[in-house]
Formats: C-alpha cells, structure tokens, sequence
C-alpha cells in the first residue's frame, strides 16, 4: 500500500470518526434525548455524560489537526477505543446484542483509521526517533 492510499483511508477514517464522536459529543452536551436517554439507561451519572462529551469534542478537533500532537493523537485513539468498548459492554449487559451492533462498526471503522495512522507515522514513534522521547 503506498503511502498516498494509506493517507486518503486515514483523513477519510478520521473524518468519519469526527462525525460519529463528534455528533455524539454534541448530543451529549446539548441533552439530546435520544443519546441522554440510552446512556442514562446504562447507569451512567450525567455529570460523567458530560465530561464524556467534552472529552470526545476535545479529541476530535486534537484529531483533525494535520501532521501535529502525533503522540496526543495516540491518546484520542485510546480514549475512543475505551469509550466503544465501554460502550459495547454496557449494552450487552442491560440493553440488548442488537444494541451493540453500532459499537462494533465504530471499532472497526476507528481500528482500520488507526491502523492507517500508524502506518503513516510509524517513524515517528521509533526509540532512535528525537520525537520519540519525552
């Protein structure tokens, strides 16, 4: 794969991620209904709703920010395989398996922008890198 089709799979990936956490992050702060109701009803407090959705804005705009805060985008990538799993778990366990189908296509489509992120920057994070220390 070259180069330039690892980039493309990669800004459309994060592009894709952007709106779902993005717009999730958005209902989440404005009080959707929808969103608040569900998350509600996996026993989360709204005070963590909240932060959730700061966190997942926050993350997306660090996200979006070309050829920059390379390791911090390590971090937003953490933080949304942790918010999908967390949220694939919750669902299994008091909603149902159909629930969670929206979970597993966000792990996909966030691992396969990972994977593309980590092919185009992989020089970045070696331990001969200057980059690569603190």
């Amino acid at each position: 794969m070259t180069q330039r089709t690892a980039k493309t799979i990669y800004w459309i990936g994060a592009a894709l991620t952007s709106l779902w956490f993005g717009s999730s992050g958005f209902f989440e702060l404005t009080k959707n209904p929808i969103v608040w109701d569900i998350t509600v009803r996996l026993g989360y407090p709204s005070h963590f709703i909240y932060i959730l959705g700061v966190a997942k804005l926050s993350g997306i705009i660090v996200l979006l920010i070309p050829d920059r805060l390379i390791r911090l985008k390590e971090w937003v990538f953490a933080g949304l395989f942790f918010d999908i799993i967390f949220a694939f778990f919750s669902k299994l366990a008091v909603l149902t398996p159909a629930a969670a189908i929206d979970a597993v296509v966000a792990f996909i489509m966030v691992g396969v922008t990972y994977l593309m992120f980590r092919k185009l920057y992989h020089a970045d994070w070696s331990p001969r890198s200057p980059q690569a220390s603190f």
